[in-house]
């Protein structure tokens, strides 16, 4: 059987170092190129010393790709500039940036400060959180794989919206992540020693993911995310005021996601470590009857099902294998 061949822009990010991590043990995919200017001519293997023995290919310019997939783990503002012709040689593109999760180009701007480099290429794009599109991403060429915190908090706030178990208007997310989640890049705020031993909130109160998070969910909310020092991992905590009186709020939950490989519904209040490397969401509940409010935690890994893990399981559906296929 002829294996799906993969190029991966922006291979030297830790985004593209976990895509390369989860694609070497896919079954029916392989990566032919890996992509990044600032390495063009050196051999993976060099920057990525973990994948010696397993890779013998070097980094070359993105003007050479030539794959039936290809994975954009690019800023955002730069993936559209690499799509756009990728995706008129007929490419599957899946894209890691913000690009493409937004429908409205006024919206882009509002949150990213700029105006959007590929604005007819929105209504084309999929929003790639395949327990909500899964239908729509099988059909995709260009697909936006969501961010890490918008997938820890609309997979744990979607059940109990369509449920009307919750009152919209009273939406609050806390959410907690690791250090990766900004990316590898050299910046004072992200030293060791700014990091360690420290937890900040940040981005309040209109960090950039708040515009995907209430663009999928149809609703506004108040969103307050933290630096915390994990190397990866989301824990999200969303709050809102109960509709009504639920009887079984968990029983819900889990049938809402019943079948769904990737997302566990736990008694036990979700744990970071318990879904390190791995593409699960976990998920739990709590009704608050003195304030007559739900609690909902979700935990995933920022760079697996919040980034990477989610890009390969729209692969999948891309390519008609099986969801769970590379994927723990």
């Amino acid at each position: 059987m002829n294996k799906t061949k993969i190029a991966i822009v922006g291979a030297s990010g830790y985004s593209g170092q976990e895509l390369v991590r989860l694609l070497l043990g896919h079954p029916h995919a392989e990566i032919t190129q890996f992509t990044s200017r600032q390495y063009a001519g050196k051999p993976v293997s060099d920057i990525f010393p973990r994948f010696r023995g397993r890779i013998t290919a070097s980094f070359i310019e993105p003007k050479d790709i030539a794959a039936d997939v290809v994975f954009l783990a690019l800023p955002h503002g730069v993936a559209a500039e690499f799509a756009v012709p990728l995706l008129a040689k007929g490419m599957k593109v899946l894209d890691l940036s913000a690009d493409f999760r937004l429908k409205s180009a006024a919206v882009y701007k509002e949150f990213y400060d700029h105006d959007h480099p590929a604005p007819e290429l929105l209504a084309k794009a999929v929003y790639g959180l395949p327990e909500l599109h899964r239908e729509k991403i099988k059909s995709a060429q260009l697909i936006a794989c969501p961010g890490c915190y918008p997938t820890s908090i609309i997979l744990g706030t979607v059940p109990a919206l369509r449920n009307k178990l919750i009152d919209p208007s009273t939406i609050i997310a806390s959410s907690m992540s690791g250090v990766s989640g900004a990316g590898r890049k050299a910046t004072e705020d992200f030293l060791f020693c700014e990091c360690n031993e420290s937890a900040r909130a940040y981005g309040i109160p209109k960090h950039r993911h708040l515009s995907e998070i209430e663009e999928q969910l149809g609703a506004k909310l108040t969103f307050i995310p933290h630096l915390i020092p994990l190397n990866r991992g989301i824990e999200s905590t969303i709050i809102a005021s109960l509709a009504g009186k639920p009887d079984n709020v968990l029983a819900a939950y889990r049938e809402f996601y019943r079948g769904e490989r990737f997302v566990r519904v736990t008694d036990a209040l979700p744990d970071t470590k318990n879904v390190e490397s791995s593409n699960y969401c976990d998920i739990s509940v709590r009704v608050d009857a003195r304030t007559n409010r739900l609690i909902i935690s979700s935990a995933i890994d920022n760079l697996t099902k919040g980034a990477a893990g989610q890009a390969v399981q729209c692969l999948n559906l891309v390519c008609g294998y099986p969801e769970s296929a590379g994927l723990l």
